[in-house]
């Protein structure tokens, strides 16, 4: 009975000690969900005006350099901050201002889903522009999105990134500049 009890015994415990248990590695509930990243990016954008007058398509389309910061606060949302000064290869004509156009932005930014290293999102920021053409600044809402890829544990490429702006309050007209950028981020937190 005795051995026929030990027996039972060793054989039940006998695969845990051959086979190695699998786990989670951290608990869900104990992973941290605040992060903050910052990053540069360059840009081309097609301004939208051309120097002469509003809403015309400009013949040089404007590079440019900005920096974002976002701040992760879950699985679902985040808040991106970003400037964007578009000063390369501005178009002048005779007697008109030049198309340079700035941008200073806020809003949320929300990861779809995160596949391998890619994180899709989709944003909607709100702000202002300045620019040499305008007599002060205008309020400006940018609707856009993007690809983030992930190239170790603190460094992101921002893969692709576009946006779509609307520069409003402009001499009863508004400006629909758009572009793309791309960069690379930093994680502090």
């Amino acid at each position: 009975m005795k051995r026929s009890i030990l027996a039972s015994l060793f054989f039940a415990f006998l695969p845990a000690a051959i086979v190695p248990a699998h786990a989670q590695v951290a608990p869900s509930a104990n992973a941290r969900t605040f992060a903050l990243n910052a990053g540069g990016f360059g840009s081309v954008f097609q301004p939208d005006y051309a120097g002469n007058g509003y809403a015309q398509t400009s013949p040089n389309r404007l590079y440019g350099l900005g920096a974002y910061v976002d701040t992760r606060f879950n699985r679902w949302l985040a808040i991106e901050a970003e400037t964007r000064w578009m000063r390369i290869n501005q178009y002048a004509p005779a007697g008109g201002f030049s198309n340079g156009e700035d941008t200073y932005s806020i809003g949320p930014m929300v990861p779809i889903v995160t596949i391998h290293r890619f994180t899709p999102y989709g944003k909607f920021l709100v702000g202002f522009g300045t620019a040499d053409f305008l007599s002060s600044k205008t309020p400006v809402l940018t609707y856009g999105g993007g690809v983030d890829y992930r190239l170790s544990r603190r460094w992101t490429l921002r893969a692709f990134d576009f946006e779509y702006q609307q520069w409003t309050e402009i001499k009863n007209a508004t400006l629909w500049p758009y572009g793309g950028s791309v960069g690379l981020s930093y994680r502090i937190f």
